[in-house]
């Protein structure tokens, strides 16, 4: 098992670019299924689950090609097969991504139950229901098997705005026929990343943005090259960790569009971000204080569908807010496990009282002190990472293949800023 050894309280500063999005990676490689042509797709991030999924393809008849560690060309001029192994299938959650291309392209596939964080329930339900509208028929049990003669555009509102589900549905709708119209769309940064490259595939997609799309399908797609967007989630990780460290550091060729949320919850807990050009400046030994609401009352920062603040940063965001002077209330709507991860921080010597498994009391600043930690999930890792990072003393953090999973050589790009931090074996 490897683990990482961190030496808290150095500053981390300098130039930094972050990886490709990992959430509009996954469903990238599953899109790459939906036609015999190559496609190769750049800045594509060298994680473990993308490895994972890349595994799953070649199973499933796809020839991988690595131009670079981040290009990737996929050919699969035949499917060998529309049945995901269990034993990959099991270990990421994007593997239900398979499921909309491999009906679009084949007409069946046959999926065992996705793995991936255990953060609370996770529904599946969008995506079936969806393609049961869309003619897929669903067979329940201990593998899910869908199968259909043929797709059919629909005018359908999701249950909820579900972003693989959305991902899921655009690639079945853009081989079906007719014209699919997709209302209460998730339409985060990925998503419409998806739309774009089925666009360049051959497909018709109006409202690419918004929660309402239109997909015409047609009978063929084409390769295509598709480049992966920066990744916003590590981009707010790395925000985290420069300003609990004191650091100064500029986060290079950043999408300003995908921040606006991001930057304003940030504010709130007294981090300044400004722009220069496309790089994102983070000022160096920032005095981070809280923002009150009007009348001085407790401010409350909670998670959303996009344009929201994302789930995926609540977790980083409270790691700040225990460096941060002043109380805030975190408000986690999307998933009941997620929040558990603060008993770390608590050990750690962070004063922070868990109201139920949706919301935590953090009051700040507290000195951190270092601890034996075990990484939960890709998200909570990486804020037990920045917490020990700004730590008293030497930390350990365990099951550090939860953070590989979701970020690229993590410690090489913390090394190239100063942490004192190493990979070790145990």
């Amino acid at each position: 098992m490897e683990a990482f050894r961190i030496e808290g309280g150095v500053p981390l500063s300098g130039r930094i670019r972050v990886s490709g999005n990992k959430n509009e990676a996954l469903p990238a490689l599953a899109c790459a299924l939906l036609t015999p042509e190559p496609v190769t797709l750049s800045n594509v991030p060298d994680i473990l689950d993308v490895r994972v999924m890349l595994d799953v393809m070649r199973h499933l008849g796809t020839e991988v090609t690595y131009e670079t560690p981040n290009r990737i060309r996929l050919h699969t001029p035949k499917l060998l097969t529309t049945k995901i192994p269990p034993e990959l299938g099991s270990r990421v959650r994007a593997s239900i991504l398979f499921v909309g291309p491999l009906l679009g392209r084949a007409g069946s596939v046959d999926l065992p139950p996705p793995g991936g964080d255990v953060i609370g329930r996770r529904r599946l339900d969008t995506h079936f229901d969806g393609l049961e509208q869309l003619g897929a028929r669903f067979q329940p049990g201990d593998t899910y098997r869908l199968n259909s003669s043929r797709l059919r555009g629909v005018d359908m509102f999701l249950d909820e705005a579900s972003v693989t589900g959305t991902e899921n549905l655009l690639m079945a709708a853009a081989t079906a026929d007719g014209t699919t119209v997709l209302r209460n769309a998730a339409s985060e940064p990925h998503v419409q990343g998806i739309a774009r490259m089925l666009v360049k595939m051959g497909a018709a997609i109006e409202g690419i943005g918004s929660n309402c799309m239109t997909i015409t399908g047609t009978d063929k797609l084409g390769g295509c090259e598709h480049n992966i967007g920066p990744d916003y989630l590590e981009i707010g990780s790395f925000v985290g960790l420069a300003a609990v460290t004191g650091g100064d550091l500029v986060i290079e060729d950043v999408v300003p569009d995908d921040l606006r949320m991001v930057r304003m919850v940030f504010e709130r807990l007294g981090v300044k971000t400004k722009f220069r050009g496309n790089d994102l400046h983070v000022p160096g030994r920032q005095k981070l204080e809280i923002r009150t609401d009007l009348s001085g009352h407790v401010p409350k920062i909670d998670d959303a569908p996009w344009p929201q603040f994302p789930t995926d940063l609540m977790s980083i965001a409270i790691t700040v807010a225990t460096q941060s002077r002043g109380t805030v209330l975190f408000f986690e709507k999307m998933f009941e496990g997620r929040m558990f991860f603060v008993d770390a921080l608590i050990g750690m010597g962070a004063q922070i009282i868990l109201c139920d498994p949706h919301r935590v009391v953090v009051v700040g600043p507290s000195q951190l002190y270092a601890s034996r930690l075990e990484s939960p999930d890709v998200r909570a890792g990486m804020s037990l990472l920045i917490a020990a990072l700004c730590a008293r003393g030497t930390s350990v953090i365990h099951n550090i293949r939860q953070i590989d999973r979701g970020y690229e050589r993590i410690e090489e790009k913390l090394r190239s800023l100063g942490a004192r931090i190493e990979r070790i074996q145990e």
